[in-house]
């Protein structure tokens, strides 16, 4: 469904009721639309984080939500705030606060707050039902979509989780406007790799054809542009909900990612900015490995540049990053597995990469892009 300042996407995963995932330019329409009515929810309750108040002040005035201070959590920032020490303080809050298996658990934050509440909502009364407000464009185009929520221990991030998918998705687009540039980059760099995936080459297309408009907050552009990638998320995670395959291809650029955000200590890069150096990794070991055509190589690498997408090594060595590649969870028998192109549009995941090929990939990626940040 699509009207003014208005579009809407409904998603149906396997094994769940489908839901709709709505992109506004307001609150308004959460309680005039009937989003959260629709619910018959006995109470609601809302788990958001701090350094938000402005938006969730917004967020109450504008949806009309009227909800006592006891409803309200408030965590920490940073994936600190969703280690599963901090469970029981908000699981006895909720509970001290009435909540019943009949509530409803809003979600108002990026990809922290969503996976924190989500596994709230999963295991809180043996599930509650929980809506994502996600307040950043990556929440919106990749954690609010796919029903994986998850905390984090001593061992490593995301280690406890389930599957439990939203009753809705709600993304009020005017919160981009604030947005600093680290976080268009992040969301961008996420979009770009779905458009990557995408067979038709409609999502790519778009998004290129779009490229001067996708910074402004409110336009149409970046609306559609949302819906597009959230659709082709959408569709690989109907198609394998529980990771037992084809779902890894939604890990492209991320093998590089994930050791550049061990390598600096999650400290220095925010997610959005490994993937992106991470998918010009790819794009170089596609070409090597999978026999990716020279030309298309080259022209998905400057597609990068148009969407300002950083394609430096950031000072960082390809020693360091392949030792940290050691530990990945797709790593086996020492080896790092990548997903790599064939084609744009045909991914290949589970595929070997030797350290001679990443060390030539990443000195080449230094050589023409830079060394440093």
């Amino acid at each position: 469904m699509s009207e003014a300042g208005v579009s809407t996407l409904t998603l149906a995963p396997p094994g769940a009721a489908p839901y709709e995932f709505e992109v506004s330019t307001g609150w308004n329409r959460l309680l005039s639309a009937g989003t959260i009515s629709r619910c018959k929810a006995s109470s609601v309750f809302l788990i958001t984080q701090l350094g938000l108040e402005s938006i969730e002040d917004s967020f109450l005035k504008g949806s009309g939500l009227a909800l006592p201070p006891e409803r309200i959590v408030r965590i920490g920032q940073g994936e600190a705030a969703k280690h599963i020490n901090v469970l029981g303080p908000i699981f006895n809050q909720l509970i001290r606060a009435g909540i019943d298996r009949n509530s409803l658990i809003l979600a108002l934050g990026g990809g922290v707050v969503g996976d924190l509440a989500g596994f709230v909502a999963a295991t809180i009364l043996r599930g509650v039902r929980f809506a994502q407000l996600p307040t950043t464009l990556l929440a919106a185009v990749d954690s609010s979509v796919g029903g994986k929520v998850a905390v984090n221990v001593d061992g490593g991030k995301n280690m406890v989780g389930a599957f439990y998918q939203p009753v809705f998705v709600y993304f009020n687009q005017s919160l981009l406007a604030s947005l600093p540039e680290s976080e268009w980059i992040c969301g961008l760099a996420e979009m770009f790799k779905h458009g990557l995936i995408e067979e038709s080459g409609r999502v790519l297309t778009n998004l290129r054809a779009s490229v001067g408009r996708l910074r402004t907050a409110d336009s149409p552009e970046l609306r559609a542009a949302v819906l597009d990638s959230v659709a082709v998320k959408a569709g690989v995670v109907e198609q394998d909900v529980r990771e037992n395959g084809l779902r890894a291809v939604l890990n492209l650029g991320h093998t590089t990612a994930h050791a550049i955000e061990s390598a600096t200590a999650h400290r220095r890069f925010s997610h959005g900015a490994a993937v992106s150096r991470g998918l010009a990794t790819m794009l170089l070991l596609s070409r090597d490995v999978l026999g990716l055509p020279p030309g298309e190589t080259e022209d998905l690498l400057a597609a990068m540049e148009s969407f300002a997408l950083p394609r430096d090594t950031a000072g960082l060595s390809a020693a360091e990053l392949l030792e940290h590649m050691r530990f990945d969870k797709k790593t086996v028998a020492g080896v790092p597995k990548f997903v790599l192109l064939e084609r744009r549009g045909r991914p290949i995941f589970g595929q070997d990469v030797s350290e001679e090929q990443f060390q030539q990939a990443w000195s080449e990626q230094a050589e023409r892009f830079g060394a440093h940040e």
